[in-house]
């Protein structure tokens, strides 16, 4: 399974073409890929998404809540990150970032904000 940050679905269902975008697409069309998705950040931008696609897109699917993660290990990657001199911007990318540490999940993100995460903190990310 991976995760794919509101940075890339934003970025798909406005119709730009990315790398991480191109990847999404592959990976929606096979049905062996599983894929999870923080919905709350995703729909706190859905007016500038295309309604009915995104419905057929996330109907049906799995839904996991990146809240059940202790807390401890999102202060830890808080406070390691700081002691390494990084400033962590946005607290939903903190916590999507140490839900994919903790449950061992690649990213597919276009967001700058997780890369100290990757650099400092073990995140995993999908190469495009």
């Amino acid at each position: 399974m991976i995760v794919v940050d509101s940075s890339v679905w934003i970025d798909y269902f406005n119709g730009k073409k990315t790398p991480q975008t191109d990847w999404l697409d592959s990976a929606l069309g096979n049905t062996l890929s599983s894929w999870a998705t923080g919905l709350t950040e995703v729909l706190q931008d859905f007016k500038a998404m295309r309604i009915s696609r995104s419905h057929e897109i996330f109907s049906g699917n799995t839904i996991m809540a990146m809240g059940d993660v202790p807390w401890l290990c999102r202060v830890r990657s808080i406070t390691g990150s700081q002691r390494k001199g990084v400033t962590v911007r946005k607290t939903i990318d903190v916590m999507i970032g140490t839900f994919c540490i903790h449950y061992r999940l690649p990213l597919l993100h276009d967001d700058r904000d997780f890369d100290p995460m990757v650099k400092f903190l073990g995140l995993k990310t999908i190469e495009t």
